[in-house]
């Protein structure tokens, strides 16, 4: 029957050790997770200036990327003169895709909807391109399609290139 006392002691310390360690804990807490905050955000700071500059290139190739397919510069740069209207148009579209497989990357560091409007500038260029081809007689020369293209263009209210481009500039004023 003595070690009723002593169970009962070592029981009594117990839980007095219990309620110690609890009310320490409960104090300390706050600070442990307030320590923790900071360091999500050094983290956070530290991948930001690392990948902030990547960011920037990658918005960057994307206005070039909607700068390069626009028509109106693209016919310039390809320059028709001289070419069938089927040769234009194999040119057209082979630099549509080449250009886009040359800036697909850059979706890992813009936004899911900058990209979209990337995928959809593409897309929407090539049916332009696609349609202004049908509409044309089989004879038709570079030049005529150039026209047809540009005189489409001239006739939208607005520039859907420039619109692209406007998206992508509200994009990088949230990243500030």
């Amino acid at each position: 029957m003595q070690t009723l006392p002593y169970i009962l002691d070592i029981l009594k310390y117990t839980v007095a050790g219990i309620g110690v360690v609890w009310v320490a804990l409960y104090l300390f807490k706050p600070y442990l997770d307030k320590a923790e905050q900071i360091q999500v955000l050094e983290l956070k700071r530290a991948v930001s200036s690392q990948t902030l500059p990547l960011r920037l290139q990658a918005y960057e190739r994307v206005i070039l990327f909607i700068e390069r397919v626009n028509p109106a510069s693209m016919l310039i740069r390809l320059n028709a003169s001289g070419l069938s209207a089927a040769e234009l148009h194999m040119m057209v579209v082979t630099e549509i895709r080449n250009e886009f497989q040359h800036n697909v990357t850059q979706q890992i560091y813009v936004s899911v909807r900058v990209w979209n409007v990337v995928k959809r500038v593409k897309d929407d260029t090539l049916a332009l391109v696609n349609n202004t081809m049908k509409a044309l007689p089989p004879d038709a020369s570079g030049t005529e399609m150039s026209k047809t293209i540009l005189i489409h263009l001239s006739k939208q209210e607005q520039d859907p290139y420039e619109i692209a481009t406007g998206l992508v500039r509200q994009d990088i004023e949230e990243l500030f």
